[in-house]
This record gives structure tokens, C-alpha cells and sequence, in this order.
């Protein structure tokens, strides 16, 4: 599609505009730059269904042994701890879109998002609420999708079909309850996840409570496979 093609092209030479990072204020650089995303979004040891930190040697952590949860495979740029909250708060719910790319640069240089994103079928985001979605003006998990698989990525497929209490001072189990039915295929559409490779996207995961919510309904449909792919990820285990 040309207008389409037109847009991206547009997009990509935005992007290589140099600016002057965010974090540390160098000039000129990328609104993030490389030095900043090195010395603050290292590569972690993480367990790879919930994406915690994990020790060395370890390749799942307790609780996902213990109850496994409905992924194959969980992926995290970074710790959700200084300066990334601060970013994603101005991408999330200051209205700056333009966090987009600079944001999608640093989760698309995670360790194995690449190979999952060239692997996968769909790109799904975490779909958000009408009401939600009113209110932000957009949907940040939808903005980093487009950048990470402009080609794979489908945002009315995978339904938010309800807004849920607020998850902030629930527990892990309260969480997991508050999200039932909270999640659904559009029904016209359930035959295409079938059997297919699906990367769902998100900008931060906490208890993993929505994750795992629409993840069980992905795999409800058929999925062969589910990576998550998540900006940051709290380093805290939620009980």
C-alpha cells in the first residue's frame, strides 16, 4: 500500500533525526541513547515464562515451576526502575507518542525479541478498554507493535471486552480473579490464531496477571506458540 510505504519512510527519517537523550541530556544522540541504554537496561537473567529475575544456572523461577503459566516464552528490555518509569509515563499517559520509537529501539534490542518477532505470525497488543482508551487517546501497547512488526501486527483481534477495578494493592491470586472474562477473540476471527505463532506486546508487566489473562485465551484459540514481549518488567514477585 503506498500510503502506507509513504508513512514508514517518513517515520524512519523522524527517527534518525538526532535529538538529544532523554536521560542524560547528551547532545546530539537518539532520545535514548546507546550509552544510557547499556549502562541502565542491561541484559538480565530472567526466567523465561515471567520473564523475573532470576539467579545464574536458573532457568525458571519457583512459581512458574509451581504453576506454570499459559507462555512459551516471556521476553523484558529492562527493570521497570529509573529512568524507564519516568519515559514510559510520558509516552503512557502524557499523550507523547512520539516515545514510540525510541521505546520500541530499546525492547527490540532485548536479547531473542528479534528471532520471536521474525518467527511469529501475529503481533498482538494488549488491547485496552474503550473507556481506557478514550481517555489516553491511544494505545501505547498498539504504537510499540507497529513499530516492532508493522507487518504482523493486528489490533482487532484480540479484544478487551470489559475495564477492570484497578489492580494496584490486589494480590497476585486477586488479580488473576479481577481479569476473568476480561479478554476475547473477535468472534469472526478465532480461526486465524489457530495453530498459529503469536508475540503479544505490552509496555509494562507487573503481577503478569493481563498477560497470562489474554494469553489463556490465545491459547483457547488454538495458539501454537505465545511469547510475551513486555518494555519492563517489575523485579518484585507478586503475591
Amino acid at each position: 500500500m503506498p500510503g502506507l510505504r509513504t508513512a514508514r519512510r517518513f517515520t524512519a527519517l523522524l527517527d534518525a533525526i538526532p535529538s538529544q537523550c532523554a536521560v542524560c541530556r547528551v547532545w546530539p544522540a537518539r532520545p535514548i541513547c546507546d550509552a544510557c541504554v547499556a549502562r541502565f537496561a542491561p541484559p538480565a537473567l530472567r526466567c523465561g515464562t515471567c520473564a523475573l529475575p532470576v539467579p545464574a544456572g536458573v532457568t525458571g523461577c519457583g512459581d512458574c515451576l509451581l504453576h506454570p503459566p499459559p507462555l512459551d516464552a516471556c521476553l523484558a528490555a529492562c527493570a521497570y526502575e529509573w529512568p524507564w518509569p519516568d519515559c514510559i509515563a510520558q509516552f503512557k499517559f502524557r499523550g507523547d507518542a512520539g516515545w514510540a520509537a525510541p521505546l520500541a529501539t530499546l525492547l527490540r534490542s532485548a536479547p531473542w525479541v528479534e528471532p520471536a518477532l521474525e518467527q511469529c505470525d501475529l503481533a498482538l497488543p494488549m488491547p485496552l478498554a474503550p473507556e481506557r482508551l478514550r481517555e489516553r487517546g491511544f494505545n501505547q501497547a498498539l504504537e510499540l507493535t507497529r513499530r516492532l512488526a508493522p507487518d504482523k501486527t493486528d489490533a482487532t483481534l484480540l479484544l478487551r471486552t470489559r475495564e477492570t477495578p484497578a489492580q494496584s494493592g490486589l494480590t497476585r491470586a486477586e488479580r488473576l480473579r479481577n481479569l476473568r472474562g476480561a479478554f476475547a477473540i473477535e468472534p469472526l476471527r478465532a480461526a486465524e490464531v489457530h495453530g498459529r505463532r503469536v508475540v503479544l506486546v505490552d509496555d509494562v508487566m507487573t503481577s503478569g496477571a493481563s498477560v497470562f489473562a489474554a494469553a489463556e485465551v490465545l491459547r483457547g484459540a488454538g495458539a501454537a506458540h505465545i511469547t510475551a514481549v513486555v518494555l519492563a518488567r517489575t523485579d518484585a514477585p507478586q503475591q
